[in-house]
């Protein structure tokens, strides 16, 4: 794709007033980079509700249907990729989808990250049998597995790591975590790599040593940094857990810096690309510019910027000001309704004029026996008909719903120009709003399609 000038929406200016331009955005050439055998691991990352895991999905088709192996981890608890992809449902282990079409397609794997599964085999692959069943049955290592701060984004990381290990696929494509923060997924590894070295073995087995009421007071203060449910246990039976998890896992420690070390290089590996998902609002793009920023800090690679939702008319030519201006206007002509229907004919003195052929006339037959018949029912009023809306009215309408259409295309533009203003080397493509969600395959090759072709919604500049 080749770079092109955007140019600003032009809400509150009228006809031969030139939007003001900005500067020349490159274009994200996604083809490009599903095709670069080079290019091992695609992240996208971003904040909540911009449709990352929509995004990594249809990335994940576009590549396989262009004949590369793929595998998707999504970390996504609703669930949506299994949906999309025709799959009952997912799990820790990568699943084959069906219906990859195309000459020359590869194929297609989905799983979905299992937290604490994907803890427990790391025991597993860590530890011998009964050692690894005394850590799987301890409450603490339970706890620890389960609701750490953190424990999600760093086991997304193994699990990364364990994929890219395995050499089984040419690509994989995650999907990070719905975290609070886009930057958890890059601190966790040395989160709780930290938080599980040799200084925490020390930290949990000083009170041990210890013993009695001092003990307990140094275990409380050296504990405050945990989760409130660990608080919980605070007591002698807690303690004897941490005795008994440190015991088993002492060996293990020094692992998991190993492997949070390694896989935050293999992150900042050419190999690697980091896709910015967000959407044109000010706080996903303030959290995007934050991103991109912390990425070139951490001298980790980014392919670019996908705008995701973004809006778009058909008659972006008619500004939101002259829309609104020819609505009043059509509201001030004050147009007399129109009964619906026929209108009778009139004698010169306005009198309606009726055929005998007319049942409501006086000379039908049918009413003349409805006269004579004394027993015979009137027939009933029909209810009166809705008052009709006017072509004028109805334009009046339109066309306000196009100038609020048009303030939306407006704000999204100058909330990308900030962007664009703040970050003009990153590539952007954009991907034009849907009038509903994804939900099939057919749904994931169109928002590919859009994603290749950086397609922005008809009259979007």
């Amino acid at each position: 794709m080749t770079a092109s000038t955007k140019t600003g929406a032009a809400e509150g200016t009228d006809a031969g007033t030139a939007a003001a331009p900005v500067p020349d955005v490159p274009a994200l050439d996604v083809d490009a980079l599903l095709d670069d055998q080079d290019i091992r691991i695609v992240v996208c990352c971003g904040s909540g509700g911009v449709g990352k895991t929509t995004t990594a999905a249809a990335l994940g088709v576009r590549a396989a249907e262009r004949g590369r192996k793929v595998v998707v981890l999504t970390i996504d608890p609703a669930r949506r990729l299994a949906q999309s992809m025709g799959i009952d449902s997912l799990d820790n282990i990568p699943r084959r989808v069906p219906g990859i079409d195309g000459e020359g397609a590869g194929e297609l794997h989905a799983m979905m990250l299992d937290m604490k599964r994907t803890f427990d085999e790391i025991v597993e692959a860590h530890a011998d049998g009964d050692r690894a069943r005394a850590i799987l049955e301890n409450p603490f290592y339970k706890s620890l597995s389960a609701g750490f701060a953190g424990t999600q984004e760093y086991m997304a990381m193994e699990k990364l790591g364990q994929l890219r290990a395995r050499n089984e696929w040419d690509l994989i494509i995650v999907d990070t975590p719905p975290s609070r923060s886009a930057l958890d997924f890059l601190d966790a590894p040395k989160r709780l790599g930290s938080f599980l070295d040799g200084k925490f073995i020390k930290l949990l087995m000083a009170p041990a040593k210890m013993g009695g009421r001092a003990g307990m007071k140094f275990l409380n203060v050296g504990m405050s940094m945990m989760t409130g449910t660990l608080g919980k246990l605070l007591g002698g039976q807690f303690l004897r857990d941490v005795q008994t998890f440190v015991a088993a896992m002492d060996t293990m420690f020094g692992g998991f810096r190993t492997r949070a070390d390694a896989t935050y290089k293999l992150l900042q590996a050419p190999g690697t690309a980091f896709l910015v998902v967000a959407t044109p609002e000010r706080d996903a793009l303030r959290e995007a510019a934050y991103f991109v920023e912390r990425l070139a800090a951490e001298e980790m690679p980014l392919a670019g910027l996908v705008l995701n939702r973004v809006h778009g008319s058909g008659a972006a030519r008619l500004s939101a000001e002259r829309a609104l201006a020819a609505a009043e206007n059509l509201d001030d002509i004050g147009i007399v309704d129109q009964t619906a229907g026929k209108a009778g004919l009139r004698d010169p003195d306005g009198s309606a004029v009726t055929s005998p052929e007319d049942p409501e006339s006086p000379l039908s037959p049918a009413r003349s026996a409805q006269t004579e018949d004394p027993e015979h029912e009137p027939a009933s009023e029909p209810e009166p008909e809705a008052e009709a809306v006017s072509v004028e009215q109805l334009t009046a309408g339109l066309l306000r719903l196009h100038a609020e259409r048009m303030q939306v295309v407006a704000r999204e533009q100058r909330t990308r120009d900030r962007f664009t203003a703040l970050h003009p080397e990153v590539a952007v493509t954009e991907v034009a709003a849907l009038p509903g969600d994804v939900h099939d395959l057919a749904g994931l090759r169109a928002i590919g399609d859009r994603l290749a072709t950086g397609s922005a919604p008809a009259g979007a500049a």
